[in-house]
């Protein structure tokens, strides 16, 4: 199990390197959800993500020899971003498998930082099938996604800030992927303020945490298609589940049609660029999936901000 004492180390250790994201207090937003809104927009990370956190933080946590072997990692788009940019900060080679339909902009951001891009296939199980067959051969270091305790710990220093800057919080909403950043999260809000509900949101067309609650154990179910594409994990994760079973107060899922009405929220009141992705906590809420109160101070993660430019204007309008 990682422990808030983990997630302090963690912290320790990627000072310096990444940046602590400000809680921004979003008023022009209260009325739309009926709470007092506050935003954690892990969009203005250096990489545009979250992701960085767990990234170097699992690969600081390496040893030289392990280190030198290079690493490899699998993702949609932003975990691999985030570890392209702690392989070229500690002059480490890293390969890459992303999604054959991964944004563009995902993609060209991995190789300006000198990373090895393959493309594979559409979903996660078929990107770790590669990436295993490619370990075997050249014997790199995997820097999992979100199934590791290091990178966990990691993720959950975004959870420690928001705990830091807002003791008090009453709800704080988490998007779930593969549930690296749910776990740490959970981790840190939970261990610093038990009284503060934690929210964990999926996509309604992928809800593997749900289902895995559902069932009484980690269980995997099919790929489907939704804008929420850095969320597209159908196999929940056995260090991830017992966390999220044992923290997270309540799992939602919410679908397409709020998410794209939650990014033109966040974009047009919030004044935040992000991704579907990020969207799908406050989208939870609008859709009146998770319960709140006009008095409550309302956190919400925004977990990244890179989207391509065409496909925001295709959603925008979709949204009207």
């Amino acid at each position: 199990m990682v422990t808030l004492k983990n997630v302090k180390d963690a912290r320790e250790r990627l000072q310096g390197y990444i940046k602590e994201t400000p809680l921004l207090r979003a008023e022009r937003m209260d009325a739309a959800l009926g709470c007092k809104v506050w935003l954690k927009p892990e969009n203005l990370q250096l990489t545009g993500s979250f992701k960085i956190r767990g990234a170097l933080n699992k690969m600081l946590s390496l040893t030289d020899a392990e280190r030198a072997r290079g690493i490899i990692a699998s993702s949609s788009g932003n975990h691999a971003q985030g570890v392209a940019y702690a392989a070229r900060l500690l002059g480490v080679k890293v390969v890459l498998v992303l999604p054959e339909n991964a944004p563009r902009n995902k993609i060209e951001g991995c190789r300006a930082m000198g990373a090895e891009v393959v493309l594979h296939g559409f979903d996660s199980i078929q990107r770790y099938k590669r990436l295993y067959e490619i370990q075997a051969e050249k014997g790199y270091t995997l820097v999992h996604s979100y199934n590791d305790p290091d990178l966990i710990a990691g993720q959950g220093t975004a959870g420690y800030e928001i705990m830091q800057a807002l003791p008090d919080a009453d709800v704080v909403v988490v998007p779930l992927g593969g549930g690296g950043l749910m776990a740490g999260v959970a981790v840190a809000v939970k261990e610093s303020n038990p009284k503060t509900r934690v929210i964990g949101v999926e996509p309604a067309a992928i809800p593997r945490y749900s289902a895995s609650r559902a069932a009484g154990h980690p269980v995997e179910v099919p790929i489907q298609p939704t804008v929420a594409d850095g969320l597209m994990i159908t196999k929940t994760g056995e260090h991830v589940y017992p966390i999220i079973e044992k923290y997270v107060d309540d799992l939602v899922s919410v679908d397409d049609e709020h998410i794209v009405k939650a990014l033109r929220l966040i974009l047009m009141e919030g004044r935040q660029l992000v991704e579907p992705s990020a969207a799908v906590g406050v989208a939870a809420v609008l859709a009146g999936d998770v319960k709140v109160r006009a008095e409550d101070n309302v956190c919400f993660l925004l977990t990244g901000g890179n989207i391509d430019f065409e496909r925001l204007i295709e959603l925008l309008e979709a949204g009207r």
